[in-house]
């Protein structure tokens, strides 16, 4: 009976220690110490695009000036896509920081009739208010010459557009750029040329080389609007392959340029500035791009 005692304790002390490294083992592996109850997961990294920036400045041509949006042949800032207090607009500005917010830290340095050319000086304005979101819109008055021999090169189009991005990134290099393409000039031409009252503003000069001869179908009139075209769709390749190029900066996609523009979205003064209508739908294509989830 003692022998049978001693035997059957000996048993269950050998389970019981065998249990035990059994349980050690899953519970920590081999010989890896136990997690440590105090352990905190790694942050995640800060994303290099912020979706909700707290100011914005513009900088580009006519259309980011409101011109034509609500008095004839003159600016309406107050109508602009990006920086606008007109509640039939709701700019970005207004979107992104609310509409006191926005009144304080949104500001508008485009101008009526810029090229690409004056982007470099306009963005060393912008810069001074240090704002964290710069919307760039330019390049229409680059393809609006008096011919088509007067458009802007290309390669100058690339070199200015790299200059105005290089003037911001030596001064901010963390502030964030949203540029829209340039809009498809033909089919505002397409567009606004049944209108006698906007082929006769047309002819104060407004883009002379796709809306010169606004009535000619001749093969000379399609060779030159189709040049035109041509050049507004290399400009766009340089913004999209440019912009590629910094990790702050987001291109529409060619939305601008692929939104099929309405009488109701132009001016009811010359047919192809964008109306209060037209600067509306174009603040919510940059609103779209700027708060879009991804870099």
């Amino acid at each position: 009976m003692r022998k049978r005692s001693h035997r059957s304790r000996v048993v269950v002390a050998v389970a019981v220690a065998t249990a035990l490294g059994v349980a050690g083992c899953d519970a920590v592996g081999d010989n890896s110490p136990a997690p440590s109850a105090s352990a905190k997961p790694s942050p995640r990294p800060t994303p290099l695009w912020d979706r909700s920036p707290s100011s914005v400045a513009a900088v580009g041509d006519s259309i980011t000036r409101g011109f034509d949006a609500c008095d004839v042949l003159s600016d309406c800032p107050e109508a602009s896509w990006a920086t606008g207090a007109s509640p039939e607009v709701d700019s970005l500005a207004v979107r992104l920081l609310g509409r006191p917010r926005a009144a304080e830290r949104s500001w508008n340095y485009a101008v009526t009739g810029a090229r690409m050319a004056d982007l470099p000086g306009q963005m060393t304005q912008a810069v001074r208010r240090k704002p964290q979101l710069v919307t760039v819109m330019a390049g229409a008055n680059d393809a609006c010459r008096a011919s088509t021999a007067a458009m802007t090169p290309v390669s100058g189009f690339r070199s200015d557009f790299e200059d105005a991005l290089r003037t911001l990134r030596e001064a901010l290099p963390k502030a964030q750029v949203f540029v829209a393409s340039v809009p498809n000039l033909k089919r505002l031409w397409s567009q606004g040329r049944n209108s006698p009252l906007g082929k006769q503003v047309w002819q104060l000069g407004i883009c002379p080389s796709m809306l010169g001869d606004a009535d000619a179908l001749d093969s000379a009139a399609t060779l030159r609007r189709d040049t035109v075209q041509k050049r507004v769709e290399d400009y766009n390749k340089v913004l999209k392959e440019v912009c590629a190029q910094d990790k702050r900066c987001r291109y529409d996609g060619g939305a601008v340029y692929d939104y099929r523009f309405g009488t109701a979205q132009l001016s009811r003064w010359d047919y192809f500035h964008p109306s209060v209508n037209g600067q509306a739908r174009l603040a919510e294509i940059a609103y779209r791009t700027v708060t879009a989830k991804g870099r």
